[in-house]
């Protein structure tokens, strides 16, 4: 098994492509070990040390480090996926996916969320995905727009940037009863 791995814009962050699916569909982030008990391979990653975050994609594996070095870390996170895919356990130990959080906005606001979600999952997401992460939307209320940032955006020092420069303007120019963008 050979399995690529790719910096993302976030330094402390790195994207592991084991060649295969990871999750197929959708995205899951854990945040500590307690909430990667329902994934054998969460928990593996967990298990090595100065590993503070896992996210899954649909074909890569996101890990955040706290201030470790990378070079000392990457063989030991390297060894635990592959040690994942070879056993042949499952990604999650309940098979189920997780579920997103509850969106809110106003029922009068409905098609411009329509169309707000469909510039995000059709120009943003892909994006966010190639850097290790993903970007969902939450909500919508008095024109700000609330996004949910994931994997290697949560933390990284340019997703500021990302939202107020690039989502931002983006949702402006094709959706003028959006104010503002920003993070929950």
């Amino acid at each position: 098994m050979f399995i690529q791995t790719e910096t993302t814009p976030n330094p402390a962050t790195l994207k592991f492509l084991p060649g295969r699916d990871v999750l197929g569909s959708g995205t899951m982030e854990f945040r500590d070990p307690a909430e990667a008990a329902r994934s054998p391979l969460a928990q593996r990653l967990f298990g090595v040390p100065g590993v503070t975050g896992v996210f899954y994609g649909a074909d890569f594996v996101t890990v955040t480090k706290d201030d470790s070095d990378w070079q000392h870390l990457k063989p030991a996170v390297l060894g635990a996926i592959m040690e994942h895919y070879m056993s042949g356990e499952p990604l999650l130990a309940d098979g189920a996916a997780a579920a997103d959080a509850d969106e809110f906005f106003s029922e009068a606001d409905a098609e411009t969320v329509e169309i707000i979600k469909d510039l995000i999952e059709t120009r943003v997401r892909p994006a966010v995905a190639n850097d290790g992460g993903d970007i969902t939307f939450r909500g919508f209320k008095e024109g700000i727009v609330y996004l949910d940032m994931k994997g290697s955006c949560a933390g990284c020092p340019s997703s500021t940037a990302t939202l107020k420069h690039g989502i931002q303007n983006l949702l402006r120019h094709f959706v003028p009863e959006v104010v503002e963008v920003r993070p929950m």
